[in-house]
């Protein structure tokens, strides 16, 4: 069984299509991009397989099995953007919310619950941090902070919101470290992401958006400029800009 498949999926705003019959697959231990123009749908597929929005049709199985059935195996990084900073709260307790599967939402957090956090912390590192306010942190930190929640989630298959937007060069380095790590332990990883550049670097694997899909597949295989042409039409020529012919592959 596959870690993600997805079939038929539309999602429509005001009887208005924004996705059109998305069907597609992700095989184990694979890093995929998702790429895209802006308004291509790119979060809006994220937030259909985890039922965050209705659907208008299609369905969605991990391991063969619906969202909700396998909910403790998806950890889930959304966009920075849309996260309210100002909540009372500290970056240790951020992260054990993604023990919370494992503890319950009814019961305190045990010891162990408690150093896993921190390890987990430690891993992007932000151990250092731990009693500080989310509303203190910088942008970066704010991101270290909750990639170190979805780690302490466990998960199987990870799903990532424009994880390298508005950080630093060290965060996002410290990110790509981190998403290869869970690459290597098994992980299947999707990410949301918008640098064409680095696209070929980061994933081994690209589905290529905009309201249907144009491609997926392996990167070296799918990620090429006749797609990216079909995915981006007049805009690529802008594109190709900061991201040349060479660097995007024929």
């Amino acid at each position: 069984m596959k870690p993600l498949e997805v079939n038929n999926l539309t999602v429509a705003y005001q009887k208005k299509p924004v996705l059109q019959d998305i069907s597609f697959t992700v095989p184990e231990g694979k890093l995929m991009g998702i790429i895209g123009p802006n308004g291509a749908g790119k979060s809006t597929l994220i937030k259909a397989i985890l039922g965050l929005i209705p659907t208008a049709s299609g369905d969605v199985s991990i391991y063969g099995k619906s969202y909700k059935a396998q909910r403790k195996l998806i950890g889930y990084v959304p966009q920075r953007g849309s996260v309210d900073w100002d909540f009372p709260t500290n970056a240790l307790d951020v992260v054990l919310m993604g023990r919370y599967g494992h503890i319950g939402w009814l019961k305190r957090p045990k010891k162990e619950d408690i150093q896993y956090a921190m390890d987990c912390l430690e891993k992007v590192g932000m151990k250092d941090y731990a009693d500080r306010q989310i509303s203190q942190l910088s942008g970066g930190q704010q991101q270290r902070v909750f990639l170190a929640r979805a780690l302490a989630q466990d998960a199987t298959v990870y799903f990532m919101d424009e994880p390298f937007v508005g950080v630093d060069a060290a965060t996002e380095k410290a990110i790509i470290s981190l998403l290869n790590e869970l690459k290597r332990q098994g992980k299947t990883v999707l990410v949301v992401h918008h640098d064409l550049q680095t696209v070929k670097e980061y994933f081994d694997w690209v589905l290529l958006l905009n309201l249907r899909i144009v491609a997926s597949g392996p990167a070296e295989d799918v990620f090429n400029i006749e797609n990216l042409q079909k995915t981006y039409g007049g805009r690529l020529a802008f594109l190709e800009n900061k991201a040349t012919a060479a660097d995007i592959g024929r």
